[in-house]
């Protein structure tokens, strides 16, 4: 039986979870020769939206660690993202707008980032659990580096969000999850809407 567990407890877990993700992440990209440096694109400009309250509770938990003045910039560029992706999107457009926390190509809260900032540059699967799987290709520079093979490493990461759905669970609660609805926020909403209700 699942039980609730404390913020902290929860937090301690993902933390945990996050290094695991980092070293899945190390090791694929190693494997294929993949590195950020001297990269033309920024990933922090992907239109991202996330869907757990666990991550949404962690990053703010991170923003509430730095100094007041930074974090009121950071608030006041989501603000600012917000505005522009809501406009992008009436005009039937994706946005392509830097992320609020990045600071000339630096996330301002690394260790709190989320987890398709974690994992989005290497090829990844899910599969779900009637055998359907979806494939995510990478970034561009990952693609270049596998177009023309027939054989990549591909990171399966479906063990590690079944890890962060049952994270959730714990950190939600178990009756409460099921009445709450669906998250799909982008980091910027996640900021400028403040702690997620539980």
């Amino acid at each position: 039986m699942i039980k609730k567990i404390l913020p902290a407890q929860a937090f301690r877990k993902l933390a945990a979870l996050y290094t695991d993700m980092q070293t899945s992440y190390s090791a694929h990209a190693q494997t294929l020769g993949l590195s950020c440096d001297g990269c033309p694109q920024n990933c922090c400009t992907s239109f991202f939206q996330h869907h757990t309250r666990i991550e949404w509770a962690y990053l703010l938990h991170g923003l509430r660690e730095l100094p007041a003045d930074r974090r009121a910039a950071y608030e006041e560029r989501a603000r600012a993202y917000v505005r522009e992706a809501t406009d992008a999107l009436s005009r039937g457009e994706r946005p392509s707008i830097m992320c609020p926390l990045n600071d000339d190509g630096r996330c301002g809260v690394y260790a709190h980032r989320l987890m398709i900032c974690r994992l989005h540059g290497v090829p990844n699967r899910l599969r779900y659990p009637d055998g359907r799987a979806i494939d995510f290709p990478g970034c561009f520079r990952s693609q270049e580096l596998c177009a023309g093979t027939d054989s990549f490493p591909v990171l399966d990461r479906t063990a590690l969000y079944t890890r962060l759905m049952e994270l959730e669970v714990q950190f939600v609660g178990p009756r409460q999850i099921r009445a709450l609805p669906r998250v799909d926020l982008t980091l910027a909403e996640m900021i400028v809407q403040g702690s997620p209700k539980l």
